[in-house]
């Protein structure tokens, strides 16, 4: 632990501080947006412009890093995130957010590609799923202390934007100035949907219809709850609830699901989600009244911590369930083809989500939730219907962040067998013996 530690603080570093901008400018512009009146509709369509932007950026960020190199992509999209951000408090208006969201959107998918491809080349069989660990908690972790941040001024100020430019480019500092040598890239080929649709259906459904459930609860929970007329600072308590609970449960959710078939804790979880997300509605009662007419939170808070229990290890149990039933060597594969599944989803997530909203009020929010986990509820107990439970031993549940890229995919200990990384020094020696041979090479064809 203490050598990864050691190899990838700089970098552990700089994603926390990405994290933290990142977990405080969602719950800003939710927030932000309510403020300037734009309608639900405009706003679950500007928010959805990020996961387009992640879609768009997934799809060429590979070619990027292999012509540039990893310090310099990342020095130029963190840089992209801090600029555009500054521009979010200059011009507002909800089709320019949209665009502006695609970028920011894009920086982020270059930015997680960078930092988990070079956690990968720092990491071997023994470590990787500590290295997994750790990136995890400082991922949740940097999110939950950004939710806090919006008490530190007013969103209809521009303090907070700048605030947020410059944690983001804090975070270039120890990535910049490490002496670490970057990794070399190697492209991670996607299963074919049809092949991916073929080994596990249930995988590739469930992933598709929870991708449009993350998206919305990730970017409108602020929107519901300024909407309620809750307080900035019980606007940054609810979306830390989300992020901190979440992470939380992956562990003894994920541990449940190997000593049980996994088909059926996936079906419990998103059956809970959804029966929390009809008590959430049930127990908010009176909450958006102003003053002292307003009906206690506490047991909002509760209900709502219990489905972010339910709702947030989903990813990684479905990616698990459907490593039950390919073979270890590909897993990265079929991981890289579900996270494309799970992207398509997101960007419908919340436009869809802030036109329940706008028909029902605010409480459309939990509406989306309930009739979305119903769905892959639903269709779990159709599969296990037709299809028998399989036996892998190669499978075992591993958490994942729900924005892992197929680098990050690797870090899974259960993925195909990888080499010890070699330091610094022998990986010098090993590139000047290389270019020597080279030269003797081409000597000798002279002569």
């Amino acid at each position: 632990m203490n050598k990864v530690l050691k190899n990838s603080w700089a970098l552990f570093l700089g994603m926390g501080f990405i994290m933290m901008a990142y977990g405080f400018q969602g719950s800003l512009l939710g927030v932000r947006a309510v403020q300037e009146e734009f309608s639900l509709t405009s706003t679950g369509f500007m928010m959805s412009g990020y996961f387009v932007g992640y879609f768009m950026g997934a799809a060429t960020i590979p070619s990027i890093i292999s012509k540039v190199g990893h310090i310099r992509v990342f020095a130029a999209f963190a840089s992209l995130a801090s600029l555009v951000i500054l521009v979010h408090s200059v011009l507002i208006n909800p089709l320019i957010w949209f665009l502006l969201r695609v970028l920011t959107g894009i920086s982020m998918v270059c930015i997680y590609t960078v930092a988990e491809s070079w956690l990968n080349d720092r990491s071997s069989n023994k470590n990787r799923g500590s290295v997994l660990s750790i990136y995890m908690v400082i991922l949740y972790g940097s999110i939950g202390i950004g939710m806090f941040l919006l008490n530190f001024n007013s969103p209809k100020n521009f303090q907070p934007f700048i605030l947020i430019s410059v944690i983001t480019s804090a975070a270039l500092l120890p990535i910049l100035l490490t002496k670490q040598k970057p990794p070399t890239f190697k492209k991670i080929k996607a299963m074919s949907l049809k092949n991916l649709y073929e080994a596990s259906p249930f995988g590739i459904v469930s992933s598709f219809f929870y991708g449009t459930i993350q998206s919305a609860v990730f970017t409108l929970l602020a929107v519901y709850a300024t909407s309620m007329n809750f307080t900035i600072l019980e606007i940054s308590i609810v979306t830390f609830l989300l992020a901190i609970s979440g992470a939380i449960a992956q562990f003894p959710v994920g541990k449940v699901s190997d000593l049980y078939d996994r088909r059926k804790v996936i079906i419990i979880s998103t059956f809970g989600a959804a029966t929390f997300s009809i008590i959430s509605i049930i127990v908010s009662r009176q909450m958006y009244l102003p003053g002292g007419l307003a009906t206690s939170k506490t047991w909002f808070y509760i209900s709502f911590i219990i489905f972010s229990f339910c709702s947030l290890p989903m990813f990684s149990l479905i990616l698990a369930h459907t490593n039950d039933y390919i073979s270890r060597d590909k897993f990265v594969a079929a991981g890289a083809g579900l996270q494309f599944v799970f992207g398509l989803g997101a960007i419908s997530g919340p436009f869809l989500c802030s036109i329940f909203m706008d028909m029902v009020g605010p409480n459309g929010f939990f509406i989306f939730l309930f009739f979305f986990h119903t769905i892959i509820g639903i269709f779990g107990i159709y599969r296990m219907k037709i299809r028998p439970t399989a036996e892998n031993p190669d499978s075992q549940f591993v958490a994942m962040p729900q924005t892992i890229t197929p680098a990050g995919i690797e870090l899974n200990p259960n993925t195909e067998h990888i080499e010890e990384p070699y330091s610094d020094k022998v990986k010098e020696i090993l590139e000047r013996k290389g270019v020597e041979y080279k030269k003797r090479y081409k000597n000798n064809e002279k002569s």
